[in-house]
């Protein structure tokens, strides 16, 4: 080798929502595939975002909703993960952000933008937080800017933050659904890791879509396999659609959940890019999760 030549730096890769659950999932993806990364953040100062920083990730300070902010955010990044959420201000906004970040890729002429979007979203569900990041895919294809589509089916850790219970020594699932019906799901780990496979080029479904899942279980099972891990007995209980019915969106979800078929994930698709994907036992297991107090 010529000791003249310069090494090849790594791509840089924006990442949207690097201080939250997803973003931070393709965060540690990318730097552990020593990549260079950059993430807007509001406050530096604050812990999470100084956090980042001490972990060699790049920061801009700005806002999404600020044009010049995701302007000078995406300058110069050869590819760039973008993710919405609902959860805060509403589908209306969600899908507002998800244009503004796709305007902004367009202006700084990302060569690679990756949505993360939901499974089912272009099924016409009738789910709120679907349709809006429905709206959003249709923007960005509208662009003709080159894109994939990463389209996560339900997240395991969901499960770390409601949905289960310990009554009288005993692990209690419930959902809005039959315990019957099949459940697919992914790790957010995972989703991670297919973000970053898809950005770093050469994956099968790059400027297409991929539904993506690491495995398919009833209700029951869920119930019977944390029940397993944490050693305790275990039960699932089905709630009538009829008792969640003012939470809307949530309510709208869970009917489609027990409408089979839902979710259309392809196993085959994600394992080709998160070769180690985890089952639910796993992400039992790699999570170290535990029955709620």
């Amino acid at each position: 080798m010529n000791s003249n030549t310069t090494p090849r730096r790594s791509p840089l890769i924006a990442v949207v929502g690097a201080s939250g659950n997803q973003g931070g999932s393709v965060v540690q993806a990318l730097l552990e595939g020593d990549v260079r990364v950059r993430a807007l953040v509001r406050d530096p100062g604050k812990p999470a975002a100084q956090a980042l920083a001490a972990r060699g990730v790049e920061l801009t300070v700005g806002d999404l909703t600020d044009p010049a902010s995701l302007d000078a955010f995406l300058d110069g990044v050869e590819a760039a993960f973008a993710m919405t959420t609902p959860f805060t201000e509403g589908t209306e906004r969600e899908t507002a952000t998800g244009i503004a970040i796709a305007d902004a890729a367009a202006r700084a002429g990302v060569r690679h933008l990756v949505y993360s979007s939901v499974g089912g979203a272009e099924r016409e569900s009738g789910i709120p937080h679907f349709e809006s990041k429905r709206r959003v895919e249709e923007h960005i294809e509208s662009l003709g800017i080159h894109h994939t589509f990463l389209r996560p089916v339900f997240f395991m850790d969901n499960f770390s933050r409601y949905s289960t219970s310990v009554e009288e020594g005993q692990i209690v699932v419930r959902m809005a659904m039959p315990g019957d019906i099949p459940l697919q799901m992914i790790a957010v780990r995972d989703l991670g890791k297919a973000a970053a496979a898809i950005l770093l080029g050469g994956s099968a479904v790059e400027g297409a879509s991929v539904e993506i899942a690491g495995d398919s279980l009833t209700g029951s099972q869920i119930a019977r396999a944390m029940g397993e891990y944490a050693g305790l007995p275990a039960k699932y209980e089905a709630v009538p659609l009829e008792a969640i019915a003012s939470l809307g969106d949530q309510a709208a979800m869970f009917r489609w959940f027990s409408e089979t078929p839902a979710y259309r994930a392809d196993f085959a698709a994600t394992r080709s890019l998160v070769p180690d994907v985890l089952d639910f036992a796993g992400w039992l297991a790699a999570s170290g999760w535990t029955p709620p107090a």
